[in-house]
């Protein structure tokens, strides 16, 4: 079984920045492509970035200047550098990565990591 465990949200300032961790634990032979969603109150869960094995990235229109996503193959572990913060980031945040394990692939979701955008 791997778990993905997610940390770096919080409340911040308008202009401000966090950075968003998710790590990946348990049985992996590899992961493909990795990816930060989020998922406002009352709205449904958008993509809000993606980065494929090889490091090619994609953002959502409203991230792109602003969001940095990043990862470290050797940790299992994607990152998302948010700055320029706005009110409407306002979200919980989940990663999501596609995992192959014991010739098996499937996606797996981080718990969900609360950021608050707010002055």
């Amino acid at each position: 079984q791997v778990q993905l465990v997610e940390s770096g949200g919080g409340l911040v300032q308008p202009g401000g920045s966090l950075r968003l961790s998710c790590a990946a634990s348990g049985i992996i032979s590899s992961i493909d492509s990795m990816a930060w969603y989020r998922q406002a109150p009352g709205k449904e869960r958008e993509l809000v970035a993606s980065i494929t094995r090889s490091g090619s990235t994609n953002y959502v229109d409203s991230a792109k200047g602003r969001f940095t996503i990043s990862r470290d193959n050797a940790k299992n572990t994607v990152y998302l550098q948010m700055n320029s913060l706005k009110p409407e980031d306002t979200a919980v945040y989940y990663c999501k990565m596609e995992i192959w394990s014991s010739f098996s692939r499937y996606d797996a979701w981080g718990q969900g990591t609360q950021v608050t955008v707010s002055s």
